[in-house]
């Protein structure tokens, strides 16, 4: 919508400056005013930027003008209710307030949410923690209409003290009343390291008697190239070596997987337990541990590879000798460090080694790794709990999703750079043990990532629709959850955008939501209100508040320096 000049005018200046004129200017009048507003507020000739309310100088760096074309391409998606200001002889811009429809859910299909529960609600004893306070938050919980829970099962704490002791005490009075309440139950086999990573409060170790093993031994864990182990979780090289008191790892997660299954039998039996989630790394994710906080890792910094114990080092030995070229029996010299980017080194910049005979080779060796480690379990995971729903996390590394390496997400064990889809072989295995892919990141939308660190190059909705993707492409089931705390309605909107496609014509959705996680701020009247609100629509039930929602008002002018001025 085209607007004169004295509208611009009368936006800019000050309240009460001068009366309003009530006349409509000549040409000549219109021309000289646009003339004395750049002379007035120092303003230079500029080019559209192709937004509304929006304009760049040509002068301007590259990196705003791509941030310009970000937001460009991201307008589309939320259907626009009225205009904004678009220019004055394209010199001007004022941005006024934009507004988008919320899409309606009603009728769509019903997908459940579960709410995980606090990291620390058992403790280090087996013991349910303040069997009071959270019996009223479940109570809360139930009221909005969520579908259960999930909860950790801590491989720390169940089997802490000796081999095949395992003590579920404090799961059990937990499960009682979850069931009483009618809701179901998400239970996650957690066979890593609680705490040192993002978001966890608590520290709960490896089992004492695997680290004991490990002071012997310290190969058992992930290390990375300067030797620095990594004891979140054991190496997956171990997982056929005998070297657990006389077990293999996949004997040990498969022996705890069947005394849970026993010990549970009638919360299978009568349906309370809906799913299990299958932990296979860190964080109960698929993946290597390529980022930890702990040794000093910073977003949106580029990991290292996890593969010089010498279990997994004799693994590559016998691949590059198989294949015929056995001084590749070595992971990558220039690869960098944990907060490298990628253009800083010679394997993940664009036209690096990642990309030559040796880095396809390795890559390759490096995502199989992973990818045998989940078959290997989930077909023991299938034996424990037969006739149960399994699943398999898979975390959402979305930094440095726009360049070619994807560096994040190799040293973690995808391999998939520009030119080689790394996620539909996972699926392919997860369909062959009919497991369902959990992912996370469903909340995150790529231009606030833009914002607030454009130098990471991430993608998160790219990642999301890839993977989701990769999944339906098989026919798995997917559910997700979010990476970080959601509590506002642009976050939830994002979810359900990603739960319902808009008009796929296969109709497909997610399987189920869990939310991350109860805690007191999640309890607050304002926040608890938004997330009850979420639940229907992810429900497919109508909300009575369903209208235009203004984005945040922004009055932009470009000032002498090119640059965009607040």
């Amino acid at each position: 919508m085209a607007i004169s000049s004295i509208q611009v005018f009368n936006c800019l200046r000050a309240p009460n400056a001068f009366p309003a004129a009530t006349t409509a200017l000549s040409p000549q009048n219109s021309h000289n005013l646009s003339a004395s507003l750049r002379v007035s507020f120092g303003f230079r000739d500029f080019n559209s930027c192709g937004v509304k309310g929006c304009f760049v100088s040509s002068s301007s760096p590259s990196r705003a003008g791509a941030m310009v074309r970000e937001r460009a391409e991201r307008t589309e998606d939320y259907p626009l209710v009225g205009d904004s200001v678009d220019a004055v002889d394209d010199q001007l811009a004022v941005s006024t307030t934009q507004k988008f429809q919320e899409r309606d859910f009603a009728g769509t299909s019903y997908v459940p949410v579960y709410v995980m529960l606090p990291l620390g609600i058992i403790n280090m004893n087996c013991e349910l923690d303040d069997v009071e306070g959270l019996l009223n938050q479940l109570k809360i919980l139930k009221s909005a209409n969520v579908d259960g829970v999930m909860i950790d099962c801590w491989w720390g704490i169940v089997e802490a003290h000796a081999p095949q002791v395992y003590n579920w005490s404090g799961y059990e009075r937990l499960f009682q009343i979850v069931r009483d309440l009618k809701l179901k139950l998400q239970v996650v086999m957690s066979f890593h390291e609680c705490g040192g990573n993002i978001g966890d409060d608590i520290h709960i170790p490896l089992p004492r008697w695997v680290v004991e093993i490990g002071q012997s031994n310290p190969d058992i864990y992930f290390t990375n190239r300067e030797g620095r182990r990594n004891t979140e979780c054991l190496s997956w090289g171990i997982d056929k070596e005998r070297v657990l008191k006389g077990r293999t790892a996949v004997e040990v997660y498969f022996d705890y997987m069947r005394s849970f299954r026993v010990e549970f039998d009638e919360f299978f039996e009568n349906g309370i337990i809906s799913e299990i989630e299958v932990g296979l790394g860190p964080c109960g994710e698929l993946r290597y541990p390529s980022y930890p906080a702990k040794h000093g890792w910073r977003y949106p910094g580029i990991g290292e590879f996890q593969c010089y114990d010498r279990y997994l080092m004799k693994s590559l030995t016998k691949a590059a000798e198989a294949r015929g070229h056995s001084f590749w029996a070595r992971g990558p010299d220039n690869a960098g460090f944990y907060n490298s980017a990628p253009h800083e080194t010679g394997f993940f910049c664009d036209g690096g080694d990642y990309d030559s005979y040796y880095g396809r080779f390795f890559l390759k060796w490096y995502s199989h790794v992973l990818i045998d480690h989940g078959d290997r379990v989930l077909a023991l995971a299938n034996l424990a709990f037969e006739g149960t729903c399994i699943a398999v996390k898979l975390s959402g590394i979305h930094w440095w999703y726009k360049t070619a390496s994807h560096a994040a997400e190799l040293t973690a064990g995808f391999y998939n750079p520009s030119n080689h889809d790394g996620y539909a072989p996972i699926a392919t295995m997860l369909e062959k043990h009919g497991a369902a892919l959990n992912f996370t990141c469903v909340e995150m939308r790529t231009l606030d990532q833009h914002e607030d660190f454009p130098e990471a190059l991430a993608d998160p909705e790219g990642l999301v629709w890839q993977v989701l993707n990769a999944a339906w492409d098989v026919c798995i089931p997917v559910a997700s959850e979010n990476a970080l705390p959601c509590h506002d309605r642009e976050g939830y909107n994002k979810i359900l955008e990603n739960a319902k496609p808009r008009n796929d014509p296969d109709g497909r959705h997610l399987s189920a939501f869990t939310y991350l996680r109860l805690s007191p701020i999640l309890m607050e009247r304002h926040n608890f209100m938004e997330f009850e609100r979420f639940v229907k629509r992810m429900h497919g039930e109508a909300v009575s508040d369903l209208q235009v929602k203004p984005n945040k008002e922004h009055t932009k002018l470009q000032g002498t320096d090119g640059q965009v001025a607040a």
